[in-house]
């Protein structure tokens, strides 16, 4: 009887159990790019898939820009971004996940509303091709992971990470657990974020987390001294890094995370709680109008230049 390596498992990836060695990304937009950079910089295989082969192509190109930009400022060699674009494999089938031990949803939606009844088919077409030990995450801000888990044969698998903008300088994740989480799904999370040297905060589900509903609330309160002409949009912004320690200023944060987005987060905690806390702002809701979104489209509450904000487009006799 002739036997072949198969028979003896030999060539195939000897995977530890519990061990983290390849993880899926649905949707690779600005958020996506830096989820997928900062899991393979510490020696973990990414998949990421997206709608079409030309998009697909296009995330290469916006990765391979982003690791020289961090060359020009010393902060990777030419080597350490090969080796970092090695692990990388852009995709768009969902096969590919196959022998994912993580996949996490990352789409970035335009629309209005929180696309939740994408989100659930996105999970359910992960379900289909995974392993039953993969975990089914989202990267979620204001939804529910038991929502969107519960259209899963095995909900128990299916567990919240939010990375916190900007990933490559915050150490933190948001870790939520859904009613159906097991303790095997959280403990791989916990190991998972450990690995890309992410500190975990354990949450309860509740929609917005505790960074998106302090975050939104900050940037409504920055709004309304702005609104009152009480302070300059860059004035505002330089109090509240300098006061606090924060790593980027209301306006600069709003413009970052996308104003259309923040507009979404916005509308949905206000529709989840009714707290006029959470009420866009009409300034939000005037620059998403009229297609200032921040900084991806060159212009929010900064103009950009190369990436970087150059002067204020928002000033108090504008907005008044």
């Amino acid at each position: 009887m002739s036997e072949s390596l198969s028979d003896f498992s030999l060539g195939k990836r000897i995977q530890p159990k519990g061990m983290i060695q390849k993880v899926g990304i649905v949707g690779c937009g600005a958020v996506g790019q830096e989820i997928t950079r900062t899991i393979s910089e510490y020696g973990i295989d990414v998949v990421f898939l997206d709608v079409d082969e030309n998009r697909v192509a296009e995330v290469y190109k916006q990765l391979n820009e982003q690791l020289d930009e961090v060359i020009n400022h010393w902060g990777l060699t030419q080597g350490e971004k090969r080796a970092i674009l090695s692990r990388i494999k852009g995709t768009t089938d969902y096969a590919d996940f196959a022998d994912c031990d993580i996949v996490i949803e990352s789409i970035s939606s335009r629309r209005r509303g929180t696309s939740i009844e994408i989100r659930k088919d996105i999970f359910k077409k992960i379900e289909a091709v995974v392993s039953r030990d993969a975990i089914i995450s989202s990267n979620i801000a204001t939804l529910m992971i038991s929502d969107l888990g519960s259209v899963l044969k095995f909900p128990d698998r299916a567990i919240g990470i939010h990375f916190i903008l900007p990933i490559y300088k915050t150490h933190v994740v948001e870790v939520v657990r859904g009613i159906n989480s097991s303790d095997d799904a959280y403990q791989q999370v916990v190991k998972f974020a450990g690995m890309i040297n992410k500190k975990i905060i354990s949450l309860n589900e509740s929609p917005g987390n505790i960074s998106t509903r302090m975050m939104v609330t900050t940037i409504n309160e920055a709004c309304e001294i702005l609104m009152e002409g009480v302070a300059s949009v860059k004035d505002i912004d330089t109090a509240v890094k300098e006061s606090t320690g924060h790593l980027a200023g209301p306006f600069e944060m709003a413009d970052r995370i996308g104003l259309d987005k923040v507009l979404k987060y916005m509308e949905n905690l206000y529709q989840e709680f009714g707290d006029k806390k959470y009420m866009p702002s009409p300034i939000i809701k005037r620059l998403v109008r009229a297609g200032y979104f921040g900084k991806h489209v060159n212009r929010g509450f900064y103009n950009y230049h190369g990436g970087k904000p150059q002067d204020q487009t928002v000033s108090c006799a504008v907005i008044k």
